[in-house]
């Protein structure tokens, strides 16, 4: 049995020298001293031993025992760092190599505009405000004098998720939250993303950005807004803009207008952008409503105001002369690359 134990341990070094991987040196491991190994094996018969025999023996099993133990460590130990050498120069770099270009993203036209109607807004004393997207029929039509039975509904049918449940049509809901919390004056723009079951063409889309605005103090005239809306066209356009406004009507604003700006493709002569009319239509505004200012719990007797609202792809196409705002949202980076 002595001879068989010096065998294994003799055994043992030499495979174990030469092992070269870790999953070699396991199943080495398992070779000597797993519950069916070569040590184990002659451990079971340690009992056939004569009492004289059995203590030299067993001293002898566990220096062979403790001899492959450290046999193991050390080449594991060993195989380590030779793994971590090969991989140091298997992923070795060259810093002194150029890098690649890293792209950089950058804003879409329609947020690079809304930050330039926001600086505008903001210099001329307004705040910015938002508000839910999925909004309450009250708010998104009662509270701007719009009854459930009120014919205007019609031009801004949406998407319903219950009955009294909507994506909102407008960003106006956060003129009348603003107006229930905050006592005048309050000068505020709220814009958002919008929804209506409008069919997709060239200058509609079921989904599109608003940004309202809103204004009440005392005094507040219509001749105020509309050097409001003119200061704002021309710092956006340039000085040269030619704008007009039409006599409009809307259930929340008395007396009403809608603003045009001349079409930026035909300058006037009438184009597919424009249906051949000269003009393209890019905000509504009007005074505030009594009835409004009274739902806010706001005296019509002390308190005026106006209020606009401008439609975002409208300003951005005419701001970059594109004729066709579903390009915003086709993700077309040969179009998006151009900003």
């Amino acid at each position: 049995m002595k001879d068989q134990l010096e065998s294994i341990r003799q055994s043992a070094k030499e495979k174990f020298s030469s092992v070269a991987s870790q999953v070699d040196l396991e199943a080495l491991r398992v070779q000597f001293l797993g519950k069916k190994g070569e040590l184990t094996g002659i451990l079971k018969q340690m009992g056939r031993l004569s009492a004289e025999e059995r203590p030299k023996i067993g001293q002898l099993a566990n220096e062979v025992r403790t001899n492959i133990e450290n046999m193991i460590a050390e080449r594991s130990a060993q195989l380590k760092r030779l793994e971590t050498e090969n991989r140091l120069r298997a992923e070795r770099i060259d810093v002194t190599m150029p890098g690649k270009a890293q792209e950089i993203g950058h804003k879409h036209p329609l947020s690079i505009v809304l930050d330039e109607l926001k600086d505008i807004f903001a210099g001329m004393g307004f705040n910015v405000v938002t508000g839910p997207e999925v909004e309450t029929d009250y708010y998104n039509f009662e509270a701007l004098n719009l009854p459930k039975d009120h014919p205007a509904r019609d031009t801004q049918d949406t998407f319903y998720i219950s009955e009294n449940i909507l994506l909102r049509t407008q960003t106006s809901p956060v003129q009348i939250r603003t107006m229930e919390k905050q006592k005048p004056p309050i000068r505020i723009i709220s814009p958002g993303r919008v929804f209506r079951s409008d069919a997709v063409d060239a200058t509609h889309s079921p989904l599109f950005h608003q940004i309202e605005g809103l204004v009440v103090d005392k005094g507040v005239t219509m001749a105020d807004l509309k050097g409001t809306m003119e200061t704002f066209a021309r710092r956006l356009y340039g000085e040269d803009s030619v704008v007009r406004f039409r006599p409009h009507h809307f259930p929340f604003t008395e007396p009403s207008a809608e603003m045009d700006i001349q079409c930026f493709s035909c300058h006037g002569e009438g184009c597919r952008l424009c249906k051949n009319e000269g003009w393209i239509e890019i905000l509504g505004c009007g005074m505030v409503h009594p009835k409004v200012l009274q739902i806010c719990g706001i005296d019509p007797e002390e308190y005026s105001g106006f209020a606009f609202g401008i439609g975002l792809e409208r300003i951005v196409m005419r701001r970059f002369n594109i004729d066709d705002m579903r390009m915003f949202y086709e993700n077309d980076l040969r179009f998006l690359g151009q900003f």
